[in-house]
């Protein structure tokens, strides 16, 4: 192991954004909640459920595009809605406008909250970078490239895959694997010589299906268990964990 607390031999490291480089998860979660619980209020029994901001999170919407997350959710009450278009008002009741509309609650929360960035990985992408490793940020946000200019942490990435450029390209979101391979493709390294670092657990199933080198979870909510059951191959709490300068 390097004192990257990597295996030897990889030359590429892959970082998702909420949750692991910016404490915007538990704003997403907050911003789903509030989108979801007013849209459940037309339904009775076990479907009108308020969305739980934990379980349903992680296991829905977490890492995913927004359109498949409102899918993977809606699915799991079995309630379907036409799909509309991207371009849909947030108060549409379609796939697109619920995601629309929980877009617009979530710049709303950042501007008004702020964002902040875990000062461990801070400090382990200055390691990586001076290690001349390569970088990459692999995000299904479409507000990715503002996040990491809020929080100065934008010149640390050689190539930005997220979910504008996933949709240029046409790459499949997490839990697929296509938009960390196409990190790794514009890095010009082999997956195999690339670390996923992840804290949801459809970017744990993405960095195992793609046959990455290592794949590290992230544990911020205490599902160590969950992170290691869906691929991950080692979990941390704080990527200060696994060395670099501290």
């Amino acid at each position: 192991m390097t004192q990257l607390g990597l295996p030897d031999g990889i030359q590429a490291c892959l970082f998702d954004l909420d949750g692991v480089v910016t404490k915007t998860a538990v704003v997403h979660a907050a911003a789903w909640k509030e989108t979801f619980d007013a849209f459940l209020r037309d339904y009775a029994g076990e479907r009108g459920r308020p969305f739980d901001a934990v379980a349903d999170y992680d296991e829905y919407v977490d890492g995913r595009p927004r359109a498949d997350g409102v899918r993977a959710f809606l699915d799991s009450r079995g309630i379907h809605l036409p799909e509309g278009t991207p371009d849909d008002p947030p108060d549409a009741r379609t796939v697109h406008g619920l995601g629309n509309r929980k877009n617009v609650l979530l710049l709303e929360k950042i501007r008004t909250g702020g964002v902040e960035a875990y000062e461990g990985t801070l400090r382990y992408l200055e390691a990586v970078r001076a290690e001349g490793l390569r970088t990459a940020i692999v995000s299904s946000s479409a507000n990715c490239r503002d996040v990491l200019r809020s929080v100065g942490a934008e010149h640390f990435f050689d190539v930005r895959i997220d979910g504008v450029v996933a949709a240029e390209r046409h790459l499949p979101g997490k839990p697929h694997p296509d938009t960390f391979l196409a990190a790794a493709h514009d890095l010009g390294v082999e997956p195999s010589r690339a670390a996923v670092f992840e804290d949801a657990l459809a970017g744990m199933e993405a960095g195992r299906a793609g046959g990455f080198g290592y794949v590290v979870g992230l544990d911020r909510v205490g599902q160590a268990d969950a992170l290691y059951a869906h691929g991950a191959t080692i979990v941390v709490k704080d990527l200060a964990e696994l060395g670099g300068k501290q």
